[in-house]
Order: C-alpha cells, then sequence, then structure tokens
C-alpha cells in the first residue's frame, strides 16, 4: 500500500481508557449500522456514477459505510452525499480528462484504477501526519477528507478552498504516479543523486529543509518511490511555471547538513524533472508538459 501523508502541526492525541467486565461481550468486527453502508436502493448518485465512470472508464465508486473496505484502527466518517457527485465530477475533469485527451481512452482504461472508495474525514496517524490517500495493487485508491470539498459554484465557497481542492488532486495523481511505475518500472537513475538523502524520519525534516536538498517536499525525502510519486504529482497539479519558481529560488550560500550546495540541490531536482519527462515519453508516449498544460487548465476552471 501507498500513503500520501500530510503533517499536521500542534495536533494533540488524547488516550481514553475504559475497563469492560470480563462477562461483558466483546465488540464483534462487523459493519456498525446506520452509517449509510446498508442495503439501500440505488439512487440518483449511484447512476451518475455508473454513467459517467463505470461505463465509460470501467470504474467503480464506493461512498457507502464499508468498514471492511478501510483501516480498522483508524477513527473514519462516510462521505457527505452531497459532495459526492461535485467530487467525482470535478476528478474526471481534472484527473481522467487531461490523461485521455493526451494519452487516448485505450490507454486510460488499461492503465487506471478500477475501484475508489471515498471516506469523508482524514486518516490521522501516530506520528502526527495524516493520510490523504492510498492506492493498492494498482487497482484500488482510497480518497480522503472528501467533507472539506468545494469548488466554485457551490455554497459557501471561496477561494480558501483552494488548497483543499488542490490537495485532492495532488493526493490522486500522487497515488496514479505510482500505479504507472507498478506497471512500468520508473527509471533508476531517477534517484541516484538523491539516494544518501532519504529518510525514514522524514517528518522531522521542514519543507525548506527538504528543498534545499534538492526534494520537491517533505514527503518525498522519505524514501525513492514517494520522492517519484511527488515529483509527478506535484509538477502536474502545480504547473511548470511554479516549478520553475520553486527551482529558481534555492539561492541559498554555503551547505546543508547533508553537505548539499544550491547548485547541487537544483541539479537534484532538474535530473529528477529530466527523468520524469523521459519516463513519461518512453513508458507511456505522453508529452508530460502538454499533460502539464492539459491539467492545470483543468483544475484552474473548477477554481477560478
Amino acid at each position: 500500500m501507498k500513503a500520501l501523508k500530510i503533517i499536521l502541526i500542534g495536533l494533540s492525541f488524547g488516550l481514553f481508557i475504559t475497563s469492560c467486565k470480563k462477562e461483558d461481550p466483546l465488540g464483534s468486527v462487523e459493519n456498525i449500522p446506520g452509517l449509510g453502508g446498508d442495503t439501500w436502493a440505488p439512487g440518483a448518485i449511484d447512476k451518475w456514477i455508473y454513467d459517467s465512470l463505470t461505463a465509460p472508464y470501467n470504474i467503480a465508486v464506493k461512498y457507502k459505510w464499508d468498514q471492511f473496505e478501510l483501516s480498522l484502527n483508524r477513527t473514519l466518517v462516510p462521505p457527505k452525499e452531497e459532495k459526492v457527485i461535485p467530487a467525482l465530477s470535478s476528478i474526471a475533469k481534472g484527473w481522467i480528462n487531461p490523461y485521455v485527451k493526451e494519452a487516448g481512452l485505450p490507454f486510460f482504461k488499461n492503465v487506471s484504477p478500477k475501484f475508489f472508495d471515498l471516506v469523508g474525514s482524514a486518516s490521522y496517524n501516530s506520528d502526527g501526519s495524516i493520510t490523504l490517500g492510498t492506492a493498492e495493487g494498482g487497482r484500488k485508491v482510497v480518497l480522503y477528507v472528501l467533507n472539506n470539498f468545494r469548488i466554485k459554484g457551490m455554497p459557501g465557497y471561496t477561494l480558501s478552498d483552494t488548497s483543499t481542492v488542490i490537495e485532492m488532486f495532488h493526493t490522486i495523481q500522487h497515488e496514479y504516479a505510482h500505479i504507472l511505475d507498478q506497471n512500468v518500472k520508473i527509471p533508476t537513475e531517477f534517484s541516484q543523486s538523491s539516494a544518501s538523502a532519504y529518510t525514514s524520519d522524514w517528518t522531522n525534516v521542514n519543507p525548506q529543509e527538504a528543498l534545499y536538498d534538492g526534494f520537491i517536499s517533505q514527503y518525498s525525502i522519505s524514501q525513492k518511490g514517494e520522492d517519484w510519486a511527488e515529483m509527478v504529482s506535484l509538477m502536474l497539479v502545480k504547473g511548470r511555471p511554479w516549478f520553475e519558481n520553486l527551482v529558481n529560488s534555492i539561492n541559498y550560500t554555503g551547505t546543508t547538513p547533508n553537505g548539499t550546495t544550491a547548485a547541487v540541490a537544483k541539479a537534484r531536482l532538474r535530473q529528477k524533472e529530466s527523468a520524469v519527462v523521459s519516463y513519461f515519453k518512453q513508458a507511456w508516449n505522453i508529452d508530460f508538459y502538454s499533460l502539464q498544460t492539459r491539467v492545470k487548465t483543468a483544475i484552474n476552471a473548477l477554481l477560478y
């Protein structure tokens, strides 16, 4: 399982201990009734999913509660039903359509997750981070935080909501980058220049420190696979001008604790960019920069 994690600052966790008598029955691991996952008659949402995602792309979506599709050791809530169609419609516009237009429908139907599971809340981790999405076996993607989703035209939308929407697309593109890697492995040279800097203690590395060592994000310093998925997803979702500005902002003097100079950090990011562009062309015959423009244009149309 691959998981995209984002740090939450200032979280406090409380431990509440309860006791039970020996004769009290232990709770069985079953679906919790009344959360929307019980038997229901298909309605407008189900028809929209079938017509818009299942029939054209062979993608199924579960939005009703089913705790066996999710981690049993997490406190999660179902998505609000009024969020389901707007979120999925936006996903189609900002993720599916750009790939289909750039690479063709056969490509997308062949190399795409076949099952989405939607969750209303975030999944909180013991290290203070939250999981925003997971990809399993190249076929299933779990998306969290659907209840915070708002785009242009939805009640209550303000520009402050754009970060939540962009993060959702970041999550999807991140997980899809893992799926592409599972089908055609990424080039070994992608991570060669950064191999010595990867650390499992990434939560204690702030984003600027990661950037100064040649990583596009804090999470990308955790390991090669996440470095790859972060490069692909952030370059697509944030756009080429953003990446250019990011690289050009590296102008410190001296070296980092890892012995990295500004010139080396810039060179690492450029080398990774080149590896991504080459991989998309050689493995999938996709012009990455053209795809990047399509993705960014589609996302902007949803927000501004």
